[in-house]
């Protein structure tokens, strides 16, 4: 014969059948049931030790024990009591609270979290393989990895360059912006927005020294925006392409011979072949001519006043 008792911690439903209510267990003896029947109820029958003799009961042959005796004694008074399913994790009969999750009923202490094996209770969780894992588990385990911060991605996700990143954390490697409809460069396993890619790593033109970003001209060994390769001196554009060389610079004729000094200093055209030099000018030979008749002059018999050639006659009659 087993003594009163008191019930705690148990709840009437409207079918008539008890279920455990929270708060569940109450203290009770360390009995266990012979077996259970094929339906996972508890089977009346004689309790003993679960254990071997001399060893302390465990945990769980306790609680195993304590709902073989009580319910053997509900049984005893009459009071039909109903399982709400096998627990996923102990295969148990499941008399009280329950969970259901991933298809499967347990009992909620034993719905657990794979990895940290903490209890998920009413908290969200996520399922991988079958498993259950809490929030914060899975997303160490098993979410992408932020390419610039290391942390976990739980919401939007970029994937560029073969890595991922949180959308705050993709932005150009140079002056930190982020990046627009236009996209971005990649150099060297970096992003960049296009102002700083062609400033850093586009060719310069020779002319305006700014990056070249369509088309050019090659000449002197180096690149040109095509409206810049021009006469440094007048800014003409070249006539047919063809152009002359000082000291790595394009000219046009005028200007190039200018630059050398071989402009005839009478007509301020290039000398091309024979010259004379008077007065540290340049003539061609039919340009140098005396300033008042305009006779050609020879070199050695002119007269020079103000820095004008003239001929001994118009000399003598204008300066004597």
């Amino acid at each position: 014969m087993f003594p009163p008792m008191q019930i705690q911690g148990l709840e009437q439903r409207a079918d008539g059948e008890l279920c455990w209510a929270a708060g569940w267990p109450p203290s009770g003896r360390q009995s266990s049931p012979e077996g259970q029947d094929e339906g996972g109820f508890m089977a009346q029958g004689k309790t003993g030790s679960s254990s071997p003799p001399g060893e302390p009961p465990k945990p769980g042959s306790q609680l195993d024990s304590m709902l073989g005796s009580l319910q053997s004694d509900l049984n005893k008074l009459g009071v039909a009591t109903v399982a709400k399913g096998v627990c996923g994790a102990c295969k148990k009969p499941i008399a009280g609270q329950v969970v259901t999750a991933m298809g499967r009923t347990w009992h909620p202490e034993h719905f657990v979290c794979t990895h940290c094996q903490e209890e998920i209770g009413s908290r969200n969780f996520f399922e991988r393989d079958g498993q259950p894992y809490c929030e914060k588990d899975y997303h160490t385990l098993f979410s992408p990895r932020c390419y610039y911060c290391n942390g976990p991605i739980l919401d939007k996700v970029v994937t560029a360059l073969d890595r991922t990143w949180h959308p705050e954390h993709f932005f150009c490697a140079q002056c930190g912006a982020f990046f627009g409809p236009e996209g971005f460069h990649e150099k060297d396993g970096k992003a960049y927005c296009r102002k700083d890619y062609f400033d850093m790593f586009a060719p310069k033109c020779g002319g305006c020294a700014r990056a070249i970003l369509e088309n050019y001209i090659s000449a002197l060994n180096t690149l040109w925006h095509p409206e810049c390769f021009v006469c440094r001196e007048c800014f003409t554009p070249f006539i047919n392409g063809s152009f002359f060389e000082h000291d790595g610079q394009p000219y046009c004729e005028v200007h190039y011979h200018e630059r050398r000094g071989s402009l005839c200093s009478g007509c301020q055209k290039p000398i091309t072949g024979r010259c004379i030099t008077a007065m540290a000018k340049k003539f061609h030979p039919e340009h140098f001519v005396c300033a008042f008749c305009l006779k050609q002059l020879n070199k050695g018999t002119f007269k020079e006043q103000n820095d004008k050639p003239y001929c001994q006659n118009c000399f003598l009659k204008l300066f004597c």
